[in-house]
């Protein structure tokens, strides 16, 4: 079986919609301002989007905060040719501790990760069929360290049981993941070294 290009699909959806003079709007969920960075810059060029900050998964609150301001502070700053948004989603990290219970030393993209994926992006789904968006979608396919495959097939899942269109994507293709860095250097954004869960976290010697 040939695997799929997202990226392809994603480009056959902004065609079409400039092809008939539309502007989509887009809810994307953004786990980070340095992920969505790209993200943010490509998309606007053809859709309204609206950026749902929604990551019960970072911990502790201090963490979640800063990235949020980060968040807020990028929008503000970054020329787009369409309006950018955020929305802030509940800070409740009791059910991702919930949710991932018994998952806690699946290694990085394993079942844990799984988890958290479709957490995230229910709620995304769910908002979006709510508020009445055109798509939506989320930066998480950006790192390479997130498994695009297994994002885009629990979006589209989501996508039926919602009744709202999922946007696939890949956005590492085109080099997004070099220009997220580019751009997180030139907004001199803060970069995280862990993906925001304490299972994630860098373990660090005990006398530091």
């Amino acid at each position: 079986m040939n695997k799929r290009n997202f990226q392809k699909e994603l480009e056959t959806v902004i065609e079409k919609a400039t092809n008939e003079g539309k502007t989509p709007t887009l809810l994307l969920h953004s786990c980070c301002a340095p992920c969505s960075s790209y993200c943010l810059e490509y998309l606007s060029q053809y859709f309204s989007v609206t950026v749902f900050y929604y990551n019960p998964n970072i911990s502790p609150e201090e963490e979640y905060v800063k990235r949020l301001e980060e968040q807020r502070r990028l929008i503000s700053e970054l020329p787009a040719k369409n309006r950018i948004s955020l929305v802030e989603g509940k800070y409740e990290p009791e059910k991702f501790f919930e949710a991932v219970k018994g998952l806690e030393n699946e290694p990085e993209k394993g079942k844990r990760c799984h988890v958290c994926y479709r957490m995230r992006l229910e709620e995304t789904a769910r908002i979006a069929k709510e508020k009445g968006f055109d798509y939506f979608t989320t930066t998480l396919t950006l790192s390479p360290l997130k498994d695009s495959d297994v994002i885009n097939r629990i979006a589209e899942e989501l996508s039926g049981i919602y009744e709202t269109r999922n946007l696939p994507s890949d956005f590492k293709k085109r080099e997004g993941y070099k220009r997220s860095i580019e751009l997180s250097r030139g907004y001199n954004l803060y970069r995280q070294n862990f993906c925001g869960c304490v299972f994630s976290r860098p373990k660090v010697n005990s006398e530091d």
